[in-house]
């Protein structure tokens, strides 16, 4: 038997690991949500969240992973008692992971495209305002070939960088582009805090005012800061537990999670500090949405002094954060070949990148000549379609499969659980957490599952909550079904 591959450094196991994690959630996401729900006041419920929400699930995919050696395709196979079912759920994390980059490779295109746009001035060579940046955003999704084009290069790039191994090609590559991006956050905060009435977006971000809370509404701004906590850390489809069968024995699971939680949150508060002080600065508002980055900030850019090498530094730096998630979870699908199949590093590359390129065509497509498909109701394409049902569905639901295997007897485990993820030195995981996990947060998880659809769907209108309201609870039913029953032994 082959064997496995590890890590060449505990450095290398952190960044990686991380880089998966800080995707443009951190970057795209955190600074409107943010701004939305109160500022400062949101983060400290946020911070508390990854605590409570984040940090167990975590530890429970990386002891998986760690524990079985494999990746999601077979962990739970390799781990769960016999006549267990949990094994099914493998097969939706496969189908997770590959749902996540039909979608997220076209985004990392963006990235790319607009870091080239920022290289040659296109924003810089008129005085462009936000109607024309606005314009530029359109004309790229209006244009398959484009879109098409850099697609497929954040595709190739990716694999290319894979088929290199776990540490020449992987490890290598990610750590360098992580320290790159925490070096350019860094540079871009400074000088963000250096522009004219940034203050005031400190201010706003940084000291917390609860009166703004009860302006949004404290149940509204509690939710949005559970949600973010629980989506940012990519938990919930083995997107983490397949650095964790990478993993040696050296090192506790908790302290390691604590690391990479810590990572995790370090970008995306840096990247509050660089967008939010930036919009009060040039009086635009910091809840402007997901424009934030492709409209409003190209803006802000073109009229700063010095807009050209700052807005490419930004775009570079979120070329890096896309491109690191986008890696990660193409380790994760070449290990699935290699693991079902038993076939080479360079043969899973191949057929995968011809497969991923192939599978991302209806989302490319979706924002313009398929643009008149709308799955979810009117104002929605495919990547609305992809990313529901990934970021709405498989994330949560897999994050609850993954805590009740670890926590079931029919499963892995609590004794076994506990027993992987205190292997080493460092921090160790508390005992006192069985009672939380076992009945407290499956509860808090199924709650974010139920109030995602009903956040969704609500404004819609009747007719399309109901329906959807009960898949999902269709979805709990087939979750539960996993979980809760155990097949019949066979008679001889």
């Amino acid at each position: 038997m082959k064997k496995r591959e590890k890590f060449g450094s505990r450095l290398g196991f952190i960044l990686v690991s991380a880089g998966c994690a800080v995707g443009l959630g951190n970057v795209w996401k955190f600074p409107y949500v943010c701004g939305q729900n109160g500022g400062a006041a949101f983060i400290l419920i946020y911070l508390l969240f990854l605590v409570l929400l984040g940090f167990p699930i975590m530890v429970c995919e990386f002891s998986v992973g760690r524990a079985s050696q494999k990746s999601c395709a077979t962990s739970f196979k390799v781990l769960q008692k016999p006549q267990s079912r949990y094994h099914v759920f493998g097969y939706l994390a496969i189908a997770g992971n590959y749902l996540l980059m039909m979608f997220y490779t076209m985004v990392a295109g963006w990235m790319l495209y607009y870091c080239f746009l920022s290289l040659f001035r296109k924003f810089t060579e008129t005085e462009l305002d936000v109607e024309a940046v606005t314009g530029i955003f359109h004309s790229m999704t209006q244009s398959a070939p484009t879109m098409l084009l850099w697609t497929f290069v954040a595709i190739a790039l990716s694999f290319f960088i894979c088929s290199f191994g776990l540490q020449k090609g992987v490890e290598k590559i990610t750590k360098i582009m992580m320290i790159c991006l925490l070096l350019l956050i860094v540079a871009l905060v400074v000088h963000s805090l250096m522009l004219e009435g940034a203050s005031k977006g400190v201010a706003f971000y940084l000291v917390p005012d609860f009166s703004k809370m009860k302006e949004v509404g404290i149940g509204t701004v509690v939710f949005a800061a559970m949600s973010q906590a629980f989506f940012t850390l990519s938990v919930g489809i083995g997107s983490m537990a397949i650095f964790g069968s990478y993993l040696s024995k050296e090192r506790t699971l908790a302290g390691e999670t604590v690391n990479i939680i810590s990572v995790d949150t370090f970008v995306a508060l840096m990247a509050g500090l660089i967008i939010i002080p930036a919009c009060f600065s040039f009086g635009i508002e910091p809840g402007a949405g997901p424009s934030l980055i492709f409209i409003t900030l190209p803006n802000i850019f073109n009229r700063m002094a010095g807009g050209y090498i700052w807005g490419t530094l930004f775009f570079v730096f979120l070329s890096f954060a896309a491109l690191s998630t986008v890696i990660a979870v193409f380790e994760n699908i070449i290990s699935f070949a290699m693991d079902l199949w038993g076939i080479s590093r360079k043969k899973a590359v191949v057929i995968n990148m011809i497969l991923l390129s192939v599978l991302s065509l209806p989302c490319v497509l979706g924002f313009n000549v398929l643009s008149g498909i709308e799955p979810l109701g009117p104002g929605t394409n495919i990547m609305d379609l992809e990313d529901f049902l990934v970021s709405q569905n498989l994330l949560p639901i897999g994050s609850l499969v993954y805590l009740l295997f670890c926590v079931k007897n029919n499963g892995f485990g609590f004794q076994n659980f506990i027993a992987e993820a205190n292997t080493g030195m460092g921090l160790k995981f508390p005992l006192f957490l069985k009672g939380y996990m076992t009945y407290v947060l499956p509860v808090v998880i199924v709650v974010i599952y139920l109030k995602g659809y009903w956040d969704f769907f609500y404004p819609k209108g009747i007719q399309y909550l109901i329906p959807w309201m009960m898949i999902a609870f269709g979805v709990l039913g087939f979750c539960s079904w996993i979980v809760f029953t155990t097949k019949k032994k066979k008679e001889s």
